[in-house]
């Protein structure tokens, strides 16, 4: 299966913001628009801690992605909602412990398929493929996925700040059941969530912001996001503040003690 063409500018909606530009903004990248900036600088203004937070998502992923690769043994991993490269990105992450990994990135926003290139040089040995679909649509995910990986082995389905972007009108657990239900036991399910229950003040005037900008915002509480997990065997320490998640695999990770009002949970597929 060979990477989805690069997207052409006129495709690019600059008129509202995007999960994926904003959360490259406050992670200091280049490949965002002045509405993208506006909106994540209306976010800071009212949580400063943001884009510190947003850099605590990024070493979630990458512990999550070292645990799942070197002590779980994963060799495929299938990452919805992958957002602009950054690196390390999760293929670098798990081919360096294993090399013949094979990544299957997915997104729907056309800056982000413009970078699909700069995300598939990985391993010799293993596969590293971009699709584009939207988080919404399950089947199409797991028909394209089936050009790389093998739904009979393991996979890591890796959903990281990408559920509270998905409501639960629109099927945001119906989606995580259905793209499990296609994965073989021994499957890993890795999500980090926006809280709804860490200070519902700041947190209902988040969502207020976010949809001023046209942009669904969906906190939830502990037990919510443990729903995610029903039936999974929950990796230790279970659902926990992202800053708490494994933090011993964190590498060149600096923390400065601030509270990160998101939760983080591994959960293994029996």
């Amino acid at each position: 299966m060979s990477a989805i063409p690069p997207a052409s500018a006129e495709t690019i909606d600059t008129s509202k913001p995007h999960p994926a530009r904003v959360y490259d903004w406050f992670l200091g990248g280049k490949d965002n628009y002045p509405v993208d900036e506006e909106l994540g600088r209306q976010i800071e203004s009212l949580e400063p801690q943001t884009k510190y937070c947003a850099q605590h998502n990024r070493w979630f992923m990458r512990r999550a992605t070292r645990h799942l690769a070197e002590a779980a043994g994963i060799r495929q991993f299938l990452d919805i909602g992958s957002g602009i490269p950054t690196e390390p990105n999760l293929h670098r992450i798990a081919q360096s412990a294993a090399p013949e990994a094979r990544v299957v990135y997915v997104d729907n926003d056309p800056i982000v398929l413009a970078h699909a290139e700069a995300l598939l040089t990985g391993t010799p040995e293993g596969a590293t493929e971009f699709l584009e679909a939207d988080a919404r649509d399950p089947d199409a995910i797991l028909e394209q996925a089936e050009g790389v990986l093998d739904f009979s082995r393991p996979i890591a389905l890796s959903l990281v700040a990408l559920m509270h972007f998905i409501s639960d009108d629109d099927g945001a657990y119906d989606i995580v059941e259905r793209l499990m239900a296609a994965l073989a036991p021994g499957s890993h399910l890795v999500v980090s969530q926006m809280a709804g229950d860490f200070d519902p003040e700041r947190t209902r005037q988040a969502v207020e912001m976010y949809k001023a900008g046209g942009v669904t915002l969906v906190p939830r509480s502990r037990a919510e996001v443990e729903r995610f997990f029903a039936g999974f065997e929950l990796v230790d320490p279970g659902i926990a503040w992202l800053p708490d998640w494994h933090p011993e695999l964190g590498v060149d990770e600096v923390r400065n003690g601030t509270p990160v009002p998101l939760y983080a949970g591994v959960g293994r597929k029996r």
